[in-house]
């Protein structure tokens, strides 16, 4: 979704917006849009409220959003890769990181203090 965005962003801005706001933007309305989709479906939270556990959510994306906005410039404006090489560069590490965060943080069952309770 995040990858789309950012492609459309480039489109339309056409050089006339930074992409590093480009990537700012793409990423909030990412998790906009994203967010009821892993509460509903992926991990299938209910009877917590919606927007603690967005801002928990956001909070986990901010780190993502913060690696491309790190590696991006290192990747385009020393490295020389196209931008949105360079971004798919950097997504294909995201989501095995981001799905055990959201797992273990954003989305735990809040009666389930650890992993020790299970044992």
């Amino acid at each position: 979704m995040y990858y789309a965005l950012l492609g459309l962003g480039l489109l339309v801005a056409n050089n006339a917006v930074p992409y590093l706001l480009l990537i700012v933007i793409g990423h909030f309305g990412t998790t906009m849009i994203v967010y009821p989709l892993y509460r509903l479906i992926v991990f299938k939270v209910s009877g917590e409220g919606w927007l603690s556990g967005y801002l928990r959510f956001y909070a986990v994306g901010l780190s993502f959003l913060g690696a491309s906005v790190i590696g991006l410039p290192l990747l385009v404006e020393f490295a020389g890769l196209p931008l949105m090489m360079a971004q798919a560069l950097i997504i294909l590490l995201s989501p095995p990181l981001s799905y055990a965060i959201n797992r273990t943080w954003t989305f735990r069952k809040r009666g389930n203090v650890g992993p020790w309770r299970h044992m």
